[in-house]
């Protein structure tokens, strides 16, 4: 088999790999039955790929109408005959390796649910343990199909029966892997709070999460409030120390010293500021709040922190907007040297 011109994809069975008994007969396949056949798609471009998308899929945003279409515009016009595929099976845990040996097809008999199929010749399979972390990680890819491009050596070595380097503890591709599904997290909630909670609505979450670590809230009405969007404290009245004063800011930008400063500026003896933002702080807010001791500035990254370390005490309509699945990730592997 030459690797010459040869590209490599990936491709899944389903959530449930409920496309495996199809895929290990010798085929593979994608889903969107209601796009009926798509060789009919004229001209056979992405964009319209994208109009009959959209057509198909009425209420789909721009983002997930791109996406489909360039799935489905690859599986009948970019992959080719003698290009490489992987699955990897959720019904077996193994990845199995083929190669594509003819075009596009449309029936709906042998799996109805998968109507838009590639004939492939299987070539091999291993367990997922075969392989390296930073490989299965890039066939993890949430698309139903996608090109395999930075571990694509390494799967044609396993055809030729070699086996890749073992990982070990000095190498870094644990790492990377967990700091990108930290990473990917982060960006995820911050997105879902700045699209869904602008304003008002994200005092409340703040409100919310001040209740979750023991403290008791009143929140001030929308609109002009003297910068004072929180008053948090421990008993139950608000008689008692300590007093918080929180101002909760939903943009994404940073918030600079004139708004640091003014919140202080409200703050009297005994009590305590904390400014809450979605962004960023700007070095003069930072440098203002770092040497006053009742002054607290929390950053959109440990708003984050904050939501994920109380996320089970959270109401369910805010686990609803923030919807997360516990899972084990790899620790992080300090280097010692």
């Amino acid at each position: 088999m030459s690797t010459k011109e040869l590209t490599t994809w990936g491709i899944h069975g389903g959530k449930t790999g409920d496309a495996d008994k199809l895929f290990l007969k010798g085929y593979i396949g994608i889903g969107w039955k209601d796009m009926k056949d798509l060789s009919n798609i004229k001209p056979p471009t992405r964009e319209a790929f994208k109009k009959e998308v959209a057509k198909c899929y009425p209420g789909s945003n721009s983002h997930s109408v791109g996406n489909n279409a360039g799935q489905l515009f690859r599986f009948v016009h970019e992959i080719k005959v003698g290009d490489i595929i992987i699955y990897p099976s959720k019904k077996d845990r193994k990845v199995h390796i083929g190669e594509i040996t003819g075009a596009y097809e449309y029936n709906n008999k042998l799996e109805p649910g998968y109507p838009n199929i590639r004939p492939v010749k299987w070539l091999c399979s291993y367990p997922r343990t075969h392989f390296t972390q930073g490989a299965l990680y890039e066939i993890g890819s949430l698309l139903s199909l996608f090109q395999v491009k930075t571990y694509t050596d390494e799967f044609l070595a396993a055809v030729q029966g070699e086996k890749p380097t073992v990982i070990s503890e000095k190498d870094d591709t644990v790492n990377l892997v967990a700091e990108e599904i930290e990473q990917t997290t982060y960006d995820f909630i911050l997105k879902r709070l700045s699209q869904e909670l602008k304003g008002h609505p994200l005092t409340h979450l703040v409100a919310h999460l001040l209740e979750a670590m023991g403290y008791r809230t009143r929140i001030s009405k929308e609109g002009p409030d003297g910068g004072i969007d929180i008053i948090a404290h421990k008993d139950e009245l608000g008689f008692e120390p300590p007093v918080i004063k929180v101002q909760v800011k939903s943009t994404d930008g940073s918030v600079g010293d004139p708004v640091v400063s003014s919140l202080y500026g409200k703050v009297d003896n005994g009590e305590y500021g904390l400014l809450v933002t979605l962004g960023a702080f700007t070095s003069q807010a930072k440098n203002f709040a770092k040497n006053k001791s009742n002054l607290r500035l929390i950053d959109g990254s440990e708003l984050v922190e904050l939501i994920l370390n109380h996320y089970e005490q959270l109401d369910s309509r805010y686990k609803g907007l923030i919807p997360l699945k516990r899972v084990y990730i790899p620790e992080l592997i300090e280097d010692l040297e």
